[in-house]
C-alpha cells in the first residue's frame, strides 16, 4: 500500500510538473509577443489540470492580446471561480472589465470595474478605467440621444413637407375651380350679351318700302 501511494504521488507531481512548465512555456511565448503559441501551451496545461486559475487566467490574456474579446471573458469569468484570494480575483475583475470593454459591452464592463475596486479600493488602473467606461457610455447614451432627436426632427420636417405639398395642391384644385368658374360665367356674359345685340339689331330693322304704281 505504501509503495502504491508513493507511485501516485509521482504520478501526480509529474503531471504537476506538465502543467506548470506548459504555464512557463506559456509565459514565455506571450512575453515575446506570440499569442497564439501561448494560447496553445495554455490550453495544453488545462487539458492536465481543468482547475488551474493560471492557465485560465492566462489563456484570457493571450486571448485579449489577439483581440479576441469575448472569448477572452469567457476565461476570466471561469478563472473568478477557480481562485479564493481576494487579490487574484481583482486582477480578474480588471481584466474581464477590459474585455467587455473592449467588446463594446459597456455597462458590463463598469460592475466588473467596480467588483474589482470592492477587492482592491486603491488600485489606480481600475480606477482610471471605470472613470473612463463610465464617460464612454454618457457619450454612447447622448448619441442615442441626437440619434432619436434626429430621427423625430426629420420626422416632423416630412410631415410639414407633405402639409405643405397637401396646402399647395388644394389651392392649385381652388385655383382651377375658380378658373373653370370665370370661364363659364364670361361664356354666358357673351352669350347674353349676343342676345342683347341680336334683339336691338331687330328693333332697328328699316322699314319696308314700297313702290307705288306711277300710271
Amino acid at each position: 500500500m505504501e509503495m502504491i501511494l508513493v507511485l501516485i504521488l509521482f504520478v501526480t507531481n509529474i503531471f504537476a510538473q506538465t502543467e506548470r512548465s506548459l504555464i512557463n512555456s506559456g509565459n514565455k511565448k506571450f512575453k515575446d509577443k506570440k499569442y497564439i503559441e501561448s494560447e496553445v501551451d495554455y490550453r495544453k496545461a488545462l487539458d492536465k489540470n481543468k482547475e488551474s486559475f493560471y492557465g485560465t487566467f492566462n489563456l484570457g490574456d493571450a486571448l485579449y492580446k489577439q483581440e479576441k474579446y469575448s472569448e477572452a471573458a469567457e476565461e476570466f469569468n471561469k478563472a473568478l471561480a477557480k481562485t479564493p484570494d481576494k487579490e487574484q480575483k481583482a486582477k480578474v475583475y480588471h481584466n474581464l472589465g477590459n474585455s467587455l470593454l473592449k467588446a463594446q459591452k459597456i455597462p458590463e464592463s463598469i460592475e466588473a470595474y467596480k467588483n474589482a475596486l470592492k477587492l482592491n479600493p486603491k488600485d489606480i488602473d481600475t480606477k482610471y478605467n471605470l472613470e473612463f467606461a463610465k464617460l464612454l457610455l454618457q457619450q454612447q447614451q447622448n448619441q442615442k440621444q441626437e440619434q432619436q432627436q434626429q430621427k423625430e426632427d426629420k420626422k416632423e420636417q416630412n410631415k410639414q413637407k407633405e402639409s405643405q405639398q397637401n396646402q399647395q395642391q388644394q389651392n392649385q384644385q381652388q385655383e382651377q375651380k375658380i378658373s373653370k368658374e370665370d370661364a363659364e360665367r364670361m361664356l354666358e356674359a357673351l352669350r347674353n350679351e349676343e342676345k342683347d345685340v341680336q334683339k336691338k339689331l331687330k328693333k332697328k330693322a328699316p322699314a319696308r318700302i314700297t313702290i307705288e304704281k306711277d300710271w
